[in-house]
């Protein structure tokens, strides 16, 4: 148990987004879009939701805090969308492993969370 709680506190806020979000594109299990990020929420498949605060539509905003207050599911606020898009695998790695051509997101849900991510998640829900 102290092994878990050390490997909590080794991790900041963008690391565990970081984590949670790449553990749930590998099991294909990220979505991402306006409508898509609606109709989940709606049909309450959601586990988590990541929103961009540089996101430019305050009424987009607002549906998504709404839907995810609505059905319960913790939102996640993150600075700024290009990096979010990074994080969700909206992005070209070119061959030294950078980002390129990143398109940006302003909101991504998790579905399902992968196992190796437990120490991230736990640190994520804790600090929301």
């Amino acid at each position: 148990m102290s092994t878990e709680v050390a490997a909590t506190e080794e991790f900041t806020t963008t690391s565990a987004i970081k984590e949670v979000l790449k553990s749930a594109r590998a099991h294909g299990s990220l979505v991402r879009g306006l409508h898509e990020v609606a109709k989940t929420l709606e049909f309450g498949n959601a586990k988590m939701v990541f929103l961009s605060e540089s996101c430019n539509e305050p009424a987009y905003k607002k549906l998504i805090q709404a839907l995810s207050k609505e059905k319960g599911v913790p939102l996640v606020l993150v600075a700024d969308k290009k990096e979010l898009g990074e994080w969700a695998g909206l992005c070209k790695i070119d061959k030294d492993g950078n980002p390129r051509k990143v398109v940006g997101a302003s909101s991504v849900v998790v579905t399902k969370f992968g196992d190796e991510n437990a120490a991230s998640l736990a640190f994520l829900k804790k600090s929301l």
